[in-house]
């Protein structure tokens, strides 16, 4: 499952007064943005995540900073290294992730196939390897 995973290149428009990145839904990325949310100022030490998703599909771009997104398929382990707002990393559903390694002042964009909804979360990792066995 980690064969799906990717980093998609953002058109970046340069500008002498500040360049410009562009996220449209089917176009840069492979899904309808039903939520949006942002992680930042996360302590020292600390990780987000922790968890997979039954459905939901996820983008997730460092618009300022840098933190590792590790991904996990239940057999195997990747760490993806964001630290451009001109690229994010493709995160398909069932996938354990977690996200570590926060620079200081660090910001997470996630843009989300689906809106929140608790019963879609796995928590537990053990109950993660059996559901997608």
């Amino acid at each position: 499952m980690l064969d799906n995973v990717r980093i998609i290149d953002l058109p970046k428009i340069l500008d002498k007064r500040g360049n410009l990145s562009i996220i449209e839904e089917f176009k840069n990325i492979p899904f309808k943005i039903e939520r949006t949310y942002w992680i930042y100022d996360v302590p020292g030490g600390e990780k987000r995540g922790g968890h997979a998703y039954k459905k939901n599909q996820e983008f997730i771009v460092a618009l300022s900073g840098s933190f590792d997104v590790v991904l996990d398929d239940g057999g195997n382990r990747k760490t993806f290294s964001l630290n451009r707002s001109y690229y994010g990393l493709y995160v398909p559903k069932g996938l354990w992730r977690e996200i570590n390694n926060f620079s200081t002042n660090s910001l997470a964009l996630v843009l989300a196939s689906t809106a929140f909804d608790k019963a879609d979360y796995i928590y537990d990792y053990e109950q993660f390897k059996l559901f997608y066995r």
